[in-house]
């Protein structure tokens, strides 16, 4: 954990400090190639063809259309199946400032600060250009994931040709930064304070209760987006339903687990039986792993009761198993299909992430990658085994406060070797695709509503829609 603001140069960039050793030598497998050099024109043809209730216009104009407030997203999703064989890719959550670059192997030789400078290049910067800043500098404030945040430093660095201050911004450590008249400013070791026009946000933990929900410094991806779903699930959820109403008439939808949202400790178990015993409880607004419980068990179900919880409120989703052992609802049962079966025959829960950015052009895909569960899928669940080793995905591990770590071993990369391990092919990744813009869509536009024709952040509407006080009580407004 580092503790100090770092300035980055230009021309400091090595891609050592910001891939993974398995990654910088790996070759981008020719379908994920192909799949990210395939034009958007060819994409909806391709899409609408299997699915012709779709409207082509309605599509295309979703995909070109920059967001106003939600530039860069990735969506967690687990391509699942029925009894009777209809695949579907679902979205379990969509994060703001998402990870990613780090695991994407290059799309071309040349390509030295791959997914990096894409993003700065075709996103952060045209949006940037097109805001009304105050005099400062240039930052990246951060709270994990070093790798990234000092990669996306150095990219800044070098296409700006000005140096970039890589500055922590840890929950509950907030000296090295504060905020002046909505103005970020940064507290040098020397005391100098120095103003920042704009930064880019990898502050993935709480970020509202440390960063105002609105700046006059320019923050690429402002905790305005987490709190309306980036990083608040419950939102999320809500936000997915309107917009979904809003787009049925299109043949789009966003495919997501069944979700009942404000619940409260107390109503839990009533929602886990009425699953038949299988569910998925969230802590809203938790990330990287944190807050979430798989229940398929008595056992699991009185372990999350005894713990004590930071909030009060709960979602609880139908859970996806294998087909003996998943949630039972009205939407039909959905279970893994999961990695190609290895040489003992097992085969592994997987998810994949897809990156995207919003440029002044439209949505373009930017990094993706997958991640599997620690022991495979078992025909029969086993009450001795915890069941997140089976179906949780996520590599993060927390070590203390502030501090994580990150457990590569279950990665899986787009490159030639891993990625014919998950089975998936050109139009798994289309969808996933799809699927991913329609959720940053959604919560950009909850976003929208959140704001009033003032620039002001609606915090009457915001708590009618989650009206859960301690989370309240944590929101920076200023």
């Amino acid at each position: 954990m580092k503790d100090n603001i770092d300035l980055i140069k230009p021309h400091e960039f090595e891609q050592n400090n910001h891939f993974y050793p398995k990654a910088l030598n790996s070759e981008l497998h020719p379908l994920v190639s192909y799949f990210l050099n395939l034009n958007r024109e060819r994409l909806i043809e391709r899409y609408c063809h299997l699915n012709p209730k779709v409207d082509p216009a309605a599509l295309n104009s979703i995909l070109e259309k920059p967001m106003k407030h939600f530039y860069w997203g990735g969506a967690d999703l687990f391509y699942v199946t029925t009894k009777l064989g209809n695949r579907k890719m679902i979205v379990l959550e969509t994060n703001s400032c998402p990870s990613g670059q780090k695991s994407m192997p290059a799309k071309t030789d040349a390509d030295e600060h791959r997914g990096y400078g894409s993003l700065i290049e075709a996103s952060f910067l045209p949006t940037m250009k097109k805001k009304r800043l105050p005099e400062g500098v240039l930052a990246v404030i951060y709270d994990k994931n070093h790798m990234e945040a000092s990669g996306y430093a150095a990219t800044l660095a070098d296409l700006t040709n000005e140096s970039v201050y890589l500055v922590p911004c840890f929950d509950k450590e907030t000296e090295l930064l504060n905020f002046e008249n909505g103005i970020l400013h940064i507290k040098l070791e020397n005391g100098e304070q120095k103003p920042v026009r704009a930064a880019l946000r990898y502050v993935t933990q709480r970020p509202w209760n440390r960063i105002p929900v609105i700046t006059k410094t320019f923050i690429y991806n402002a905790p305005l987006i987490c709190l309306a779903g980036g990083r608040n699930k419950l939102l999320a959820s809500k936000a997915y339903e309107l917009y979904n109403s809003e787009i049925r008439d299109s043949g789009l939808m966003i495919h997501v687990p069944n979700t009942i949202r404000d619940v409260t400790k107390l109503e839990i178990p009533l929602w886990v039986e009425r699953f038949g015993g299988y569910a998925v409880i969230k802590d809203p607004y938790s990330n990287a792993g944190q807050g979430v419980y798989t229940i398929t068990s008595q056992k699991e179900l009185d372990a999350f009761l005894k713990e004590e919880h930071t909030y009060n409120q709960f979602i609880v989703q139908s859970l996806v198993g294998d087909y003996h052992w998943s949630s039972q609802h009205d939407a039909g049962t959905f279970y893994h299909i999961g990695t190609v079966p290895n040489k003992k025959r097992e085969i592994y829960a997987a998810d994949l992430r897809m990156m995207v950015y919003s440029s002044p052009n439209g949505f373009y895909p930017c990094a993706t990658y997958a991640r599997r569960a620690r022991i495979p899928l078992a025909k029969h669940i086993d009450s001795q085994v915890n069941s997140w080793d089976m179906l949780g995905t996520n590599l993060s591990i927390k070590k203390g406060p502030n501090q994580w770590e990150s457990d590569t071993s279950r990665l899986l990369m787009m490159d030639r070797k891993d990625f014919n391990t998950l089975g998936l092919g050109m139009d798994d990744l289309i969808e996933g695709y799809i699927q991913t813009v329609l959720t940053v869509t959604a919560i950009d536009q909850m976003a929208v509503n959140l704001v009033n024709s003032k620039g002001q952040f609606r915090s009457k509407l915001f708590q009618s829609l989650d009206s859960d006080s301690v989370l309240a009580n944590e929101i920076m407004l200023s």
